[in-house]
């Protein structure tokens, strides 16, 4: 089956849909705009595909740490609990974006998921080949999973998207998070940081001065291996970009998702 020419994913940061400081707590506000930038981007551009995904923010990341679930279950009420707390985000983020009149179907990870030693190697691909075919929005989430070492795992929606590019090869992968982009050091802390605009995937000496330092890009819990993951991904299938940009600035996704050429925050390229 042939694959949508015009094929973009879309990742809502936990850190952008949700407060990361009190727990299953969603930002309804920016999640309702977000879903009408969506909606009218699409209206203006229907030969656009989309896969959506989202993070677990302090939904699901507040239980997982709580009892362990990366890297194996001392007790597997933790890995029911984190599963649940995920899914009810993802409700809400489902709920939003229907309402918004983008057709989002919701499609849970963990449900096909196969992993080894934290590493997705297994996952249903052609119920979202369908869906793209019937012009719907496939919406996947970070999630648990269920993993053949440890016992259980957390999913990254970056991994899901990682999966689904070496099939579906996506133009574009668009991260949203709080920060305009990659960072040269936290600038929450460092006033003195500066955006970096582009990163090459193909000078591999240095992307590794830029995250080399322990505070380099990690700056939101997971950026650098974030990076170190897209970079990866652009340098296997060179045709796609990856940008990194914020999704607090009003209009912004959808003025990206309507003029491919604008490059706002930080762009992996090859």
């Amino acid at each position: 089956m042939a694959e949508p020419l015009n094929l973009v994913f879309i990742k809502l940061g936990g850190s952008l849909i949700t407060d990361k400081s009190v727990e299953a707590t969603a930002r309804m506000d920016v999640i309702h705009r977000l879903a009408e930038e969506v909606h009218r981007a699409l209206d203006r551009r229907p030969d656009v595909s989309l896969v959506l995904g989202h993070g677990s923010g302090s939904f699901g990341h507040m239980v997982a740490r709580r009892y362990q679930v990366q890297r194996g279950c001392t007790d597997w009420n933790g890995y029911a609990l984190t599963s649940a707390a995920a899914t009810r985000l993802n409700r809400v983020v489902t709920d939003a974006f229907l309402g918004a009149g983008v057709p989002v179907v919701s499609i849970q990870p963990s449900a096909s998921a196969r992993c080894r030693a934290g590493q997705l190697i297994e996952l249903a691909i052609h119920p979202i080949q369908q869906l793209l075919r019937h012009s719907l929005v496939p919406l996947v989430y970070g999630d648990v999973a269920l993993d053949e070492e440890w016992g259980s795992t957390i999913l990254s929606t970056e991994a899901v998207f990682v999966y689904l590019a070496r099939v579906l090869h996506p133009r574009r992968i668009l991260l949203l998070g709080e920060l305009e982009g990659v960072y040269t050091v936290d600038p929450r802390q460092d006033p003195q940081a500066h955006l970096i605009p582009v990163i090459s995937a193909s000078h591999s000496e240095d992307v590794e001065e830029l995250l080399g330092g322990s505070h380099a890009v990690d700056v939101t819990g997971g950026m650098r291996s974030k990076v170190h993951l897209m970079i990866d991904l652009v340098r296997e299938l060179p045709q796609m970009q990856v940008q990194l940009l914020s999704g607090l600035r009003a209009g912004l996704v959808e003025r990206v998702l309507t003029d491919p050429g604008l490059s706002p925050g930080t762009l992996i390229t090859v």
